[in-house]
Protein backbone atom coordinates (compact mmCIF):
# COMPACT_ATOMS: atom_id res chain seq x y z
CA UNK A 1 0.00 0.00 0.00
CA UNK A 2 2.92 2.43 0.35
CA UNK A 3 4.59 1.89 -2.89
CA UNK A 4 1.01 2.41 -4.25
CA UNK A 5 0.36 5.54 -2.64
CA UNK A 6 4.15 6.69 -3.51
CA UNK A 7 3.76 6.29 -7.01
CA UNK A 8 0.72 7.49 -7.08
CA UNK A 9 1.52 10.74 -5.44
CA UNK A 10 3.76 11.35 -8.90
CA UNK A 11 0.57 11.35 -11.10
CA UNK A 12 1.10 15.11 -11.12
CA UNK A 13 4.24 15.11 -12.23
CA UNK A 14 3.59 12.91 -15.09
CA UNK A 15 0.58 14.94 -16.04
CA UNK A 16 2.38 18.14 -16.40
CA UNK A 17 4.31 15.94 -18.93
CA UNK A 18 2.00 14.41 -20.96
CA UNK A 19 1.09 17.50 -23.39
CA UNK A 20 -2.79 16.81 -23.52
CA UNK A 21 -5.81 18.03 -21.65
CA UNK A 22 -7.15 16.43 -18.88
CA UNK A 23 -10.44 14.57 -20.66
CA UNK A 24 -7.96 13.37 -23.69
CA UNK A 25 -5.36 12.23 -21.10
CA UNK A 26 -8.58 10.21 -18.99
CA UNK A 27 -9.70 8.61 -21.90
CA UNK A 28 -6.71 7.20 -22.01
CA UNK A 29 -6.14 6.61 -18.59
CA UNK A 30 -9.29 4.16 -18.77
CA UNK A 31 -8.38 2.57 -21.72
CA UNK A 32 -4.86 1.50 -20.04
CA UNK A 33 -6.90 0.46 -16.77
CA UNK A 34 -9.20 -1.74 -18.51
CA UNK A 35 -6.35 -3.13 -19.97
CA UNK A 36 -4.42 -3.62 -17.37
CA UNK A 37 -6.88 -4.71 -14.72
CA UNK A 38 -9.38 -6.79 -17.07
CA UNK A 39 -6.01 -8.83 -18.06
CA UNK A 40 -5.55 -9.01 -14.30
CA UNK A 41 -9.30 -10.31 -13.47
CA UNK A 42 -9.13 -12.60 -16.40
CA UNK A 43 -5.80 -14.39 -15.68
CA UNK A 44 -7.07 -14.93 -11.78
CA UNK A 45 -10.16 -16.37 -12.76
CA UNK A 46 -12.04 -13.95 -10.84
CA UNK A 47 -14.35 -13.08 -13.66
CA UNK A 48 -15.82 -17.08 -12.81
CA UNK A 49 -16.47 -15.94 -9.77
CA UNK A 50 -18.73 -12.83 -9.92
CA UNK A 51 -21.94 -12.46 -7.96
CA UNK A 52 -23.86 -9.74 -10.79
CA UNK A 53 -26.97 -8.14 -9.61
CA UNK A 54 -29.03 -5.46 -11.16
CA UNK A 55 -28.56 -2.66 -8.53
CA UNK A 56 -25.23 -3.59 -8.06
CA UNK A 57 -24.34 -3.10 -11.95
CA UNK A 58 -26.59 -0.10 -11.79
CA UNK A 59 -24.71 1.43 -8.67
CA UNK A 60 -21.13 0.68 -9.92
CA UNK A 61 -22.37 2.80 -13.26
CA UNK A 62 -23.33 5.51 -11.11
CA UNK A 63 -19.83 5.42 -9.20
CA UNK A 64 -18.33 4.84 -12.23
CA UNK A 65 -19.52 8.54 -13.45
CA UNK A 66 -18.25 9.70 -10.91
CA UNK A 67 -15.01 8.39 -10.31
CA UNK A 68 -14.56 9.92 -13.83
CA UNK A 69 -15.43 13.04 -13.20
CA UNK A 70 -12.99 12.84 -10.23
CA UNK A 71 -9.85 12.17 -12.38
CA UNK A 72 -10.83 15.42 -14.78
CA UNK A 73 -11.55 17.66 -12.56
CA UNK A 74 -8.13 16.83 -10.71
CA UNK A 75 -6.23 16.85 -13.94
CA UNK A 76 -8.02 20.45 -15.24
CA UNK A 77 -6.55 21.74 -11.53
CA UNK A 78 -3.39 20.71 -11.98
CA UNK A 79 -3.54 22.73 -15.46
CA UNK A 80 -4.49 25.61 -13.49
CA UNK A 81 -2.70 25.74 -10.27
CA UNK A 82 0.40 24.63 -8.66
CA UNK A 83 0.52 20.40 -8.06
CA UNK A 84 1.15 21.17 -4.35
CA UNK A 85 -2.25 23.65 -4.02
CA UNK A 86 -4.68 21.17 -6.21
CA UNK A 87 -3.50 18.09 -4.22
CA UNK A 88 -3.96 19.32 -0.79
CA UNK A 89 -7.60 20.63 -1.63
CA UNK A 90 -8.08 17.29 -3.69
CA UNK A 91 -7.54 15.59 -0.15
CA UNK A 92 -10.79 16.73 1.45
CA UNK A 93 -12.32 14.15 0.21
CA UNK A 94 -12.54 12.28 3.70
CA UNK A 95 -13.93 15.56 4.87
CA UNK A 96 -16.89 15.13 2.44
CA UNK A 97 -17.14 11.87 3.23
CA UNK A 98 -17.87 12.55 6.98
CA UNK A 99 -20.43 15.24 5.34
CA UNK A 100 -22.49 12.87 3.14
CA UNK A 101 -22.53 9.80 5.93
CA UNK A 102 -23.93 12.72 8.46
CA UNK A 103 -26.48 13.41 5.64
CA UNK A 104 -27.89 10.19 3.70
CA UNK A 105 -26.64 7.21 6.56
CA UNK A 106 -27.84 9.11 9.64
CA UNK A 107 -24.03 8.96 11.21
CA UNK A 108 -23.58 11.08 14.11
CA UNK A 109 -21.37 14.26 13.45
CA UNK A 110 -19.13 14.38 16.27
CA UNK A 111 -17.35 17.69 17.75
CA UNK A 112 -13.90 16.02 16.30
CA UNK A 113 -15.66 15.94 12.75
CA UNK A 114 -17.02 19.87 13.17
CA UNK A 115 -13.66 20.85 14.16
CA UNK A 116 -11.78 19.02 11.78
CA UNK A 117 -13.99 20.27 8.98
CA UNK A 118 -13.24 23.88 9.74
CA UNK A 119 -9.74 23.42 10.09
CA UNK A 120 -10.14 22.01 6.50
CA UNK A 121 -12.72 25.04 5.17
CA UNK A 122 -10.23 27.79 6.53
CA UNK A 123 -7.16 25.77 5.17
CA UNK A 124 -8.63 25.91 1.54
CA UNK A 125 -9.42 29.67 1.87
CA UNK A 126 -5.32 30.33 2.72
CA UNK A 127 -4.05 27.53 -0.02
CA UNK A 128 -5.67 28.86 -2.54
CA UNK A 129 -5.37 32.49 -1.27
CA UNK A 130 -8.67 33.68 -1.89
CA UNK A 131 -8.04 37.08 0.05
CA UNK A 132 -5.99 38.16 -2.87
CA UNK A 133 -8.60 37.40 -5.90
CA UNK A 134 -11.11 39.89 -6.55
CA UNK A 135 -13.82 38.94 -8.64
CA UNK A 136 -15.60 35.48 -9.53
CA UNK A 137 -13.90 35.04 -12.74
CA UNK A 138 -9.96 35.18 -10.55
CA UNK A 139 -11.47 31.93 -8.67
CA UNK A 140 -12.83 29.69 -10.95
CA UNK A 141 -9.39 31.12 -13.45
CA UNK A 142 -7.35 29.98 -10.01
CA UNK A 143 -8.49 25.87 -10.28
CA UNK A 144 -9.91 26.24 -7.28
CA UNK A 145 -13.47 24.99 -8.13
CA UNK A 146 -11.76 21.95 -10.32
CA UNK A 147 -9.47 20.95 -7.20
CA UNK A 148 -13.20 21.24 -4.94
CA UNK A 149 -14.80 19.40 -7.35
CA UNK A 150 -12.52 16.66 -7.85
CA UNK A 151 -12.70 16.24 -4.01
CA UNK A 152 -16.31 16.29 -3.93
CA UNK A 153 -16.39 13.36 -6.51
CA UNK A 154 -14.06 11.33 -4.85
CA UNK A 155 -15.72 11.89 -2.11
CA UNK A 156 -19.26 10.52 -3.65
CA UNK A 157 -17.05 7.79 -5.69
CA UNK A 158 -15.98 6.41 -1.97
CA UNK A 159 -19.61 6.72 -0.48
CA UNK A 160 -21.60 4.81 -3.71
CA UNK A 161 -18.81 2.10 -3.30
CA UNK A 162 -19.71 1.44 0.08
CA UNK A 163 -22.99 0.10 -1.05
CA UNK A 164 -21.10 -2.19 -3.51
CA UNK A 165 -20.51 -5.33 -1.63
CA UNK A 166 -20.78 -8.52 -3.57
CA UNK A 167 -18.58 -7.58 -6.65
CA UNK A 168 -14.96 -7.86 -6.38
CA UNK A 169 -12.90 -4.54 -6.64
CA UNK A 170 -11.22 -5.83 -9.89
CA UNK A 171 -14.66 -6.44 -11.74
CA UNK A 172 -15.81 -3.15 -9.90
CA UNK A 173 -12.87 -0.87 -11.28
CA UNK A 174 -12.90 -2.45 -14.71
CA UNK A 175 -16.64 -1.85 -15.17
CA UNK A 176 -15.90 2.08 -14.33
CA UNK A 177 -12.76 2.55 -16.33
CA UNK A 178 -15.33 1.26 -19.30
CA UNK A 179 -18.07 3.46 -17.91
CA UNK A 180 -14.97 6.45 -18.43
CA UNK A 181 -14.40 5.71 -22.38
CA UNK A 182 -17.75 5.55 -23.22
CA UNK A 183 -18.66 8.55 -21.11
CA UNK A 184 -15.58 10.79 -22.55
CA UNK A 185 -15.18 9.06 -26.11
CA UNK A 186 -18.21 11.90 -27.73
CA UNK A 187 -15.81 14.61 -26.34
CA UNK A 188 -12.29 13.81 -26.63
CA UNK A 189 -10.22 15.54 -29.59
CA UNK A 190 -7.86 12.99 -31.19
CA UNK A 191 -6.02 15.38 -33.34
CA UNK A 192 -4.46 16.76 -29.88
CA UNK A 193 -2.78 13.36 -30.18
CA UNK A 194 -1.03 13.93 -33.48
CA UNK A 195 2.40 15.44 -32.80
CA UNK A 196 3.14 14.28 -29.37
CA UNK A 197 6.70 13.48 -28.62
CA UNK A 198 8.03 9.96 -27.46
CA UNK A 199 8.38 11.73 -23.81
CA UNK A 200 4.84 12.91 -24.07
CA UNK A 201 3.55 8.91 -25.22
CA UNK A 202 5.89 7.46 -22.02
CA UNK A 203 4.65 9.88 -19.54
CA UNK A 204 0.80 9.07 -21.25
CA UNK A 205 0.91 5.32 -20.71
CA UNK A 206 2.71 5.70 -17.05
CA UNK A 207 -0.25 7.77 -15.93
CA UNK A 208 -2.51 4.90 -17.67
CA UNK A 209 -0.77 1.38 -16.78
CA UNK A 210 1.16 2.44 -14.05
CA UNK A 211 -0.73 5.28 -11.60
CA UNK A 212 -4.28 3.41 -12.83
CA UNK A 213 -3.52 -0.54 -13.55
CA UNK A 214 -0.66 -1.33 -11.96
CA UNK A 215 -1.01 1.08 -8.61
CA UNK A 216 -4.97 0.26 -8.21
CA UNK A 217 -3.73 -3.55 -8.67
CA UNK A 218 -1.45 -3.07 -5.41
CA UNK A 219 -4.22 -0.80 -3.91
CA UNK A 220 -6.74 -3.30 -3.93
CA UNK A 221 -4.44 -6.59 -2.98
CA UNK A 222 -2.86 -4.46 0.08
CA UNK A 223 -6.15 -2.59 1.36
CA UNK A 224 -8.39 -5.63 2.28
CA UNK A 225 -5.77 -7.12 4.45
CA UNK A 226 -4.44 -3.96 6.46
CA UNK A 227 -7.00 -2.19 9.63
CA UNK A 228 -8.64 0.91 8.44
CA UNK A 229 -6.74 2.77 10.64
CA UNK A 230 -3.25 2.11 8.78
CA UNK A 231 -4.96 2.35 5.46
CA UNK A 232 -6.17 5.85 6.02
CA UNK A 233 -2.70 6.86 7.38
CA UNK A 234 -0.49 5.57 4.65
CA UNK A 235 -3.02 7.72 2.03
CA UNK A 236 -0.64 10.34 3.30
CA UNK A 237 2.27 8.81 1.38
CA UNK A 238 0.42 10.51 -1.72
CA UNK A 239 -0.07 13.85 -0.82
CA UNK A 240 3.47 14.10 0.89
CA UNK A 241 5.28 12.49 -2.49
CA UNK A 242 3.02 14.78 -4.64
CA UNK A 243 4.40 18.42 -2.75
CA UNK A 244 7.86 17.01 -2.38
CA UNK A 245 8.14 16.05 -6.19
CA UNK A 246 6.39 19.66 -6.99
CA UNK A 247 8.97 21.38 -4.78
CA UNK A 248 12.09 19.68 -5.90
CA UNK A 249 11.39 18.84 -9.84
CA UNK A 250 8.97 21.59 -10.63
CA UNK A 251 9.95 24.76 -8.34
CA UNK A 252 6.84 25.21 -6.17
CA UNK A 253 7.56 27.44 -3.64
CA UNK A 254 4.59 27.67 -1.31
CA UNK A 255 4.22 31.01 0.51
CA UNK A 256 4.03 31.12 4.33
CA UNK A 257 -0.16 31.41 3.82
CA UNK A 258 -0.02 28.00 1.99
CA UNK A 259 2.43 26.36 3.97
CA UNK A 260 -0.33 27.56 7.41
CA UNK A 261 -3.25 25.93 4.69
CA UNK A 262 -1.52 22.80 4.22
CA UNK A 263 -0.98 22.48 7.58
CA UNK A 264 -4.74 22.79 8.43
CA UNK A 265 -6.36 20.78 5.77
CA UNK A 266 -4.02 17.88 7.18
CA UNK A 267 -4.20 18.35 10.26
CA UNK A 268 -8.04 18.70 10.46
CA UNK A 269 -7.76 14.91 8.70
CA UNK A 270 -5.05 13.77 11.12
CA UNK A 271 -7.53 14.83 14.17
CA UNK A 272 -10.59 13.32 12.51
CA UNK A 273 -8.80 9.94 11.97
CA UNK A 274 -7.07 10.11 15.18
CA UNK A 275 -9.54 8.26 17.92
CA UNK A 276 -7.80 8.14 21.32
CA UNK A 277 -7.51 4.93 23.09
CA UNK A 278 -10.62 4.50 25.99
CA UNK A 279 -9.81 4.15 29.38
CA UNK A 280 -11.42 1.37 30.96
CA UNK A 281 -12.71 1.27 34.28
CA UNK A 282 -12.22 -0.98 36.86
CA UNK A 283 -14.50 -2.16 39.50
CA UNK A 284 -13.53 -2.94 42.71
Amino acid sequence: LTVAMAIFGSIGFFTVHTGIPAIELVFIRCICATLFLGAVWWLTGGHKTERWSKKEVLRTLICGVFIVLNWVFLFKAFEEMAISVAISIYNLAPVFVLILGTLFLGEKMTVRAVIAIIACFLGSIFIVGIHNLTSLDDLLSSGFMWAMLSAVFYALTVFTSKTITNLSAYALTFTQTIVGIVLLAPFVDFALFNGLTTTNWLYILGTGFIHTGFVFYLFFDSVRELPTLIVSVLTFVDPVVAIALDVILLGFAPTTWQLFGIALIFGGIIYSLYHPPQRVKVLS
